[in-house]
Formats: structure tokens, C-alpha cells, sequence
């Protein structure tokens, strides 16, 4: 995947909206395109994450114990919990067919977010509304 490719995949994603396109090309510099096969593990369930993904192609599926709780394609993120607090992951990935992330070490990850304050307040509102959606399933 070129730079250009990149950079127009993160423009079109919503967590990166408010983001220029100067810093989207610094953002796609720093990312690394990595294959995964259909079934392989993107992520494992209550491993320390060490890097957040975009979905540039593919589909992936996410599942905590026997249930799959949500399904991914393009445009998709995920690992964003783990990298900010650096605890284990809640949830496997796995890809259901031939899937390409672009990845962004956690360590990179966290420089963004404290360079670019848009980002950061784009996360959050992520961030809040999976932790809604989730309380928001749960009746007590």
C-alpha cells in the first residue's frame, strides 16, 4: 500500500477527521501494513496490546469467549483500550477472510495523541460511545 493509499484511507475514517493533511501523512508514515489469513489472530483476549489497527481491507470478527460481538471491515478500528492503558485486551480479532491492517505501535500511537489535540478528543468520543453501547446492553 503506498503512502498516498494510506494517507486516503485514514482521511476517510472518522477518528481522524479533524486531522490535516499534513499530519495524516505523518500518521500513514508511521503505520505499517501487516496480512492476516483467514482464522489467524489479530489480536488475542487478555494479551497487553502493544499496537492499535485499522481495517484497510478484509473482515475480521470480535469475540469474547463464544460470543462474537461485533464484525469489522474497512475503515474499522480496534485496539485503541489497550494501547491507552496499557492492560490486556478484552476481546479476540480474528480475520474471517484475507484481511490487511495498517498498524500503529502504542509507543507511536500515544506521540499522536499528545501532538494532536483533535485526535485525542476524537478517541474520546469513540472511546464513550463503545463504553454506552456496552452499558447500554447490559440491564442490571
Amino acid at each position: 500500500m503506498t503512502k498516498k493509499q494510506k494517507t486516503t484511507l485514514l482521511g476517510n475514517v472518522s477518528l481522524f477527521s479533524g486531522v490535516g493533511p499534513k499530519a495524516l501523512s505523518e500518521i500513514a508514515d508511521l503505520m505499517t501494513e501487516i496480512e492476516f489469513a483467514p482464522g489467524r489472530y489479530i489480536v488475542r483476549q487478555g494479551q497487553v496490546g502493544t499496537g492499535f489497527y485499522l481495517i484497510a481491507s478484509g473482515q475480521a470478527r470480535v469475540t469474547r469467549g463464544n460470543a462474537v460481538i461485533a464484525s469489522l471491515g474497512p475503515g474499522d478500528f480496534f485496539g485503541e483500550l489497550s494501547v491507552l492503558d496499557q492492560t490486556p485486551r478484552m476481546a479476540h480479532v480474528i480475520a474471517e477472510q484475507p484481511t490487511t491492517c495498517l498498524a500503529l505501535a502504542s509507543w507511536d500511537f500515544a506521540k499522536l495523541l499528545e501532538k494532536n489535540p483533535k485526535l485525542t478528543l476524537a478517541l474520546l468520543r469513540v472511546v464513550a460511545g463503545r463504553l454506552r453501547s456496552v452499558s447500554e446492553q447490559h440491564t442490571h
